[in-house]
């Protein structure tokens, strides 16, 4: 896999084991976003989306003690920006930029490969945002999580309240975090759900767990890990027999593939079966 295409001024990426790319933040001190670095994120997405060769995505930062400290406030020029402008011209202006920060995020969400976010040290803010755009989450011991908007004067806009409450499905705790704006800890994250594990250590041991898994996700069929993830995301936003429905129209395709018998056939004869990639282009965009 060329991974330097998927490399940026506020990214880098690497390949530690086939088919797996690990994209980790990279604004020094602590990747605190602006607007040019969530730009640049979607824009690698997509083009991750489109790469055939990807099967699986960590997500992480290559800093050694924060994942993100979330928004740089010291960045946002937009309200000043937009001054000039009566009230009305200004809202316009604003809710533009806040759906082009929310796609960013979700490009996440609507990536075909699965993303692994592999959580340490400072995740507050905008990391909610972005671990709960994820399809796995995993936190080292360390890891410090707080929805902080409401201590900055908003309600978060970029994810966090509609995301999160589906993922942990306790109104009552999303509340609690949400309105106090109290940090909390990995163990507790783990408690309500928003986790899978939680890793002993920092940084580079929970890097090397959310790894494994990507190992494991990037040997399966292609044909199976994306329709599992698209279905899924199907699901959560429609209703049981919805689902069922539209499941049964995608596998009416999907079960056509040889990717079905060949997995079939190497479950029989206890082989590790060899798929090949879906076809796709590394500059177009690809959304189910």
């Amino acid at each position: 896999m060329d991974v330097s295409r998927f490399k940026g001024k506020y990214h880098s990426a690497s390949e530690p084991v086939q088919g797996v790319l690990l994209l980790e933040f990279n604004r020094p001190p602590v990747n605190a976003f602006h607007d040019d670095m969530w730009i640049e994120l979607r824009a690698i997405v997509e083009r991750i989306s489109a790469s055939p060769e990807a099967r699986a995505v960590v997500l992480s930062s290559a800093n050694e003690k924060t994942f993100t400290a979330g928004l740089d406030l010291t960045a946002q020029t937009t309200l000043n920006d937009t001054d000039h402008l009566d009230p009305a011209r200004k809202a316009f202006k604003l809710r533009e930029h806040i759906l082009d920060f929310q796609g960013a995020i979700s490009s996440l969400s609507h990536c075909r490969q699965p993303v692994i976010a592999a959580l340490f040290g400072t995740a507050v803010g905008l990391a909610i945002d972005i671990a709960s755009a994820c399809d796995i989450r995993l936190a080292a011991s360390n890891t410090v999580f707080g929805i902080f908007e409401v201590n900055v004067g908003l309600a978060a806009d970029i994810g966090t309240l509609q995301r999160f409450p589906k993922i942990i499905g306790n109104d009552s705790k999303v509340r609690e975090l949400a309105l106090t704006g109290r940090k909390f800890l990995a163990g507790e994250a783990k408690e309500i759900g928003f986790l899978s594990e939680v890793v002993q250590g920092g940084r580079g041991e929970v890097i090397a767990a959310a790894v494994e898994i990507a190992k494991v996700i990037a040997e399966k069929s292609p044909v199976a890990v994306v329709g599992t993830k698209h279905l899924l995301n199907h699901s959560r936003d429609h209703t049981v027999d919805e689902g069922l429905e539209y499941t049964a129209t995608w596998n009416m395709a999907m079960l056509q593939s040889t990717d079905t018998s060949t997995a079939m056939k190497a479950v029989l004869k206890k082989q590790t079966p060899k798929f090949p990639h879906l076809s796709g282009s590394g500059e177009a965009k690809a959304k189910l």
